[in-house]
């Protein structure tokens, strides 16, 4: 998710759903939350980042192998890919991608020595 205020944000999401937040080391503003606990019901998990000039919307984001591989079946199967492969130091490669119904979303490979 993506907030005016990320602290204020995480307050509200701390206090309601009592989620759990850890601030990312890399080079961007995020912070890691935890929505469950793994040994009794997993949560959804995910993150908070300040919102861009422009109003981020909102990002499911969906594990896969290969990005180049899965970039090449989106668009295949009448998506899109909107934001072509780029690095998350330390963490991965990422693309943003749309399905043939408008809806936003991204594709991760885990990789941490992507640059």
């Amino acid at each position: 998710m993506t907030a005016d205020d990320p602290k204020r944000a995480i307050k509200f999401y701390e206090t309601v759903f009592g989620w759990r937040f850890a601030k990312w080391g890399g080079p961007m503003e995020y912070w890691m939350a935890t929505t469950g606990d793994d040994k009794k019901e997993p949560g959804i998990n995910g993150g908070i980042s300040r919102r861009g000039q422009a109003g981020m919307p909102a990002m499911n984001t969906i594990g896969v192998p290969d990005v180049d591989q899965y970039s090449k079946k989106i668009e295949t199967g009448g998506g899109k890919v909107v934001q072509p492969k780029m690095p998350i130091p330390g963490v991965g490669w990422f693309a943003a991608c749309q399905d043939t119904e408008g809806n936003m979303f991204g594709i991760i490979q885990m990789d941490e020595k992507a640059r």
